[in-house]
């Protein structure tokens, strides 16, 4: 399809951009600048219709977008926005793909508290989990906006106006208005924020669905909103990311989380959300082994991924699986060819 079509034409480039520094620690006033003077020269786009926030636990919602890629109808609501209502105020997990989706998730935070937006946090660099980030820099120019250095910088640099651009072709311009609004504050692994009666804490174990994704844990409630390291019932996009990675990942999650319950940022939350992907990937990426030690061309790869128990499972309950399934086997083909040499 078109979406996926533009979106990997950028993987190469992107790749070789991605060490590049962008001056963070001048940068948020020339940003909050950029914002402000965009936003008077734009006419917007329509509002987006209101989704309701789902009830997770104790102060935690989640805005659980429908299935699909970015479009007309959809006007790019395609990613779960999580907020969090705390002592000192209310936190975002991911903003969403757009100035309007951002509103229309303020309006929904808005039935249920008074209280400000107190931080917002980018699991990474996809524009539909951060293009939201100005609908709260429009309500608090002060707002902190967190992520992985690498998220930042892509950002800053050619992510940040390809992604809107995307998105505004994909959408029919719904997202006009929309201001790219990046990070201004960086987070590593093992950081820490403390809200009053919750503590955030960040985790990041190297690449995974991208470089630089971070896992984001509710730690008095054991609860991590994983962004899209792990999906329910859709296979993330593996084009800048590593199935071996993804296996780290999952190991490392689990270990520090015991008995966790999982927030994607595509689909349902649930408690068996990592081994039900952690299946499925190890179906995929071991039946691609299975074609590179018995020296299969690259061609029969899917083949061999299709013949294997756990992927015949997920198939039927894995939306997107006939479009995408061939693409996967073959960045599985070409990660288990490159760790066998």
């Amino acid at each position: 399809m078109e979406f996926e079509k533009q979106f990997l034409a950028t993987r190469r480039r992107f790749l070789r951009n991605l060490g590049a520094t962008a001056g963070l620690a001048a940068a948020p006033l020339a940003w909050s600048s950029r914002v402000f003077a965009e936003e008077s020269m734009v006419v917007e786009g329509p509002p987006m219709p209101d989704l309701p926030a789902t009830w997770i636990a104790d102060n935690v919602y989640v805005i659980v977008s429908p299935w699909g890629f970015p479009s007309e109808a959809n006007q790019g609501m395609m990613s779960n926005i999580t907020f969090v209502i705390t002592e000192k105020g209310v936190v975002i997990l991911d903003s969403g793909a757009s100035l309007q989706i951002g509103q229309m998730a303020l309006r929904q935070i808005r039935k249920i508290t008074d209280k400000p937006v107190v931080a917002v946090f980018n699991t990474h660099y996809h524009g539909d989990h951060w293009l939201g980030n100005h609908a709260f820099v429009r309500e608090n120019p002060d707002v902190p906006i967190y992520a992985h250095e690498k998220t930042a910088s892509a950002i800053r640099t050619n992510q940040g106006d390809f992604w809107k651009s995307l998105m505004e072709r994909s959408t029919g311009n719904a997202i006009a208005g929309t201001v790219v609004t990046p990070p201004n504050h960086e987070v590593g692994h093992g950081d820490e924020f403390d809200f009053g009666d919750l503590t955030i804490r960040v985790h990041f174990y190297g690449t995974a669905h991208t470089p630089s994704d971070i896992c984001l844990e509710l730690v008095e409630k054991k609860i991590v909103h994983v962004g899209d390291v792990a999906m329910n019932n859709r296979i993330a996009f593996m084009d800048d990311g590593s199935f071996l990675g993804t296996f780290k990942v999952y190991d490392a999650l689990e270990a520090a989380v015991p008995d966790g319950y999982w927030i994607p940022a595509h689909g349902f939350p649930s408690e068996d959300l990592i081994e039900n992907n952690r299946i499925l990937f190890l179906g995929i990426y071991e039946g691609a082994e299975k074609a590179v030690k018995e020296m299969a061309s690259p061609s029969e790869v899917k083949k061999y991924v299709l013949a294997d128990e756990r992927v015949q499972h997920y198939a039927p309950v894995t939306n997107g699986f006939e479009e995408n399934i061939g693409k996967y086997a073959s960045l599985a083909y070409l990660e288990a060819e490159a760790a066998a040499f």
